[in-house]
């Protein structure tokens, strides 16, 4: 007994010493900062200065004379002229053209948040004939350039009536933004485990309640991730509106920009101001749907 007392006992001493101590006592030297660490910091930091650059130079120059802005003598405004804004909203009718961009966005990202979740429903769950010719169209038409598809759109839209109408401007937005928008729903649907809709139709759920009540809940970050996506791409479009809309009244508010882009009548502060102005409602937006932008883009990358 009296050596197994006296073996546990050197064993409970030689465990009490802590790991890396040197035996006289002294503890190592603490860990430096990673210099590794401090490049990557660095280079996000210049990252993100070269994006916010543009942003601080359109606000500064918005607030600037014309004068001052061409001089380009210094970066702030000596005098700043909000005046540029009253007269970028008046001049320029930007409230109009708002309307009709924040009615033409908000039409077609519902239409392809829609159509793209039961699609993508329908690619990860069912099977039915013909779903990996189908499923290949969808790829094939991403790599198709949108230009190349402009004149064939153009002509349907005559075809159709269809020509200087909100209406096929709208159709348009949404079936350009279907293809990629049904593939990133399609992958979320997939990683959705079936056990969930087996429970819900053991408790009478049919496929439609399954889809609405169960499975689109869950895939909330997917649905913000394709509505940011598509939602920055109709905003920002600017070459079937040129070529569709007659009526200057229907025209979105990039069309709208280039009222002040006159040679004759140069007006570059102004532009500035009406191009702060038309970006405020997509970073209100990207600001209200950023949590779940986030959360879609770690679910993404894990896939």
């Amino acid at each position: 007994m009296s050596s197994r007392t006296t073996g546990r006992a050197d064993e409970m001493s030689v465990t009490s010493v802590p790991a890396g101590t040197a035996e006289g006592g002294t503890r190592p030297p603490r860990r430096g900062v990673r210099l590794d660490k401090v490049g990557l910091y660095g280079l996000l930091s210049v990252a993100a200065l070269t994006a916010l650059f543009p942003l601080l130079w359109m606000l500064s120059g918005s607030l600037q004379s014309l004068t001052e802005l061409l001089s380009n003598e210094r970066f702030l405004p000596a005098d700043p002229q909000w005046h540029n804004y009253v007269t970028a909203w008046v001049q320029g009718e930007l409230g109009i053209y708002l309307r009709n961009s924040v009615l033409y966005t908000g039409s077609a990202v519902i239409g392809i948040l829609l159509v793209s979740s039961l699609a993508g429903y329908a690619l990860a769950r069912l099977d039915f004939a013909g779903k990996g010719v189908f499923t290949f169209v969808i790829l094939a038409v991403m790599i198709i350039p949108a230009p190349a598809m402009f004149l064939a759109q153009y002509k349907l839209l005559i075809s159709l009536n269809l020509t200087n109408n909100p209406v096929g401007y709208v159709l348009i937005l949404i079936t350009s933004g279907i293809p990629m928008s049904t593939l990133i729903m399609r992958s979320f649907f997939v990683s959705q485990p079936r056990a969930l809709e087996e429970a819900a139709a053991l408790d009478g759920a049919g496929p439609l309640r399954i889809f609405w009540n169960v499975i689109l809940p869950l895939a909330r970050p997917g649905l913000a991730a394709v509505a940011v996506i598509q939602g920055l791409g109709a905003w920002n479009e600017y070459l079937m509106a040129l070529v569709l809309f007659e009526d200057n009244s229907l025209m979105p508010v990039q069309r709208g920009l280039t009222a002040f882009t006159s040679a004759e009548t140069p007006q570059q502060q102004i532009l500035l101001a009406a191009t702060t102005i038309s970006i405020v409602p997509v970073v209100i937006f990207y600001l209200m749907a950023q949590r779940h932008i986030v959360k879609g883009i770690g679910a993404g990358a894990i896939k």
